[in-house]
């Protein structure tokens, strides 16, 4: 039997088509519906944006305490929370509660 050569390849060499010497395929362009632009409103109002603000302090001095139980918040979201709340009784512009 012959032995095999490992470590040679034959390379190919492909033919370079009309097409691909220079020039390029342009995409068809679709006509899009133009989006009426719309302005952004707030979603949170300054109100709540105070009491949210009232709330992060009194945690970071550790002075916030939890509604119910009236332990001692420590989590940055619930702080959150609870300004949110208090910005809602109040009236605030605040979006509703997911439930």
């Amino acid at each position: 039997m012959p032995a095999k050569k490992t470590g040679s390849r034959k390379k190919t060499t492909r033919k370079k088509s009309s097409k691909a010497k220079g020039t390029t395929r342009r995409r068809k362009t679709t006509s899009r519906k133009k989006t009426t632009s719309r302005k952004k409103t707030r979603k949170y109002g300054a109100g709540a944006g105070k009491k949210v603000k009232r709330a992060m302090d009194e945690m970071k001095r550790g002075e916030l305490r939890s509604g119910r139980s009236g332990k001692k918040v420590t989590s940055r979201k619930q702080a959150i929370a609870i300004g949110l709340s208090e910005a809602r009784k109040e009236g605030a512009k605040v979006p509703k509660k997911r439930s």
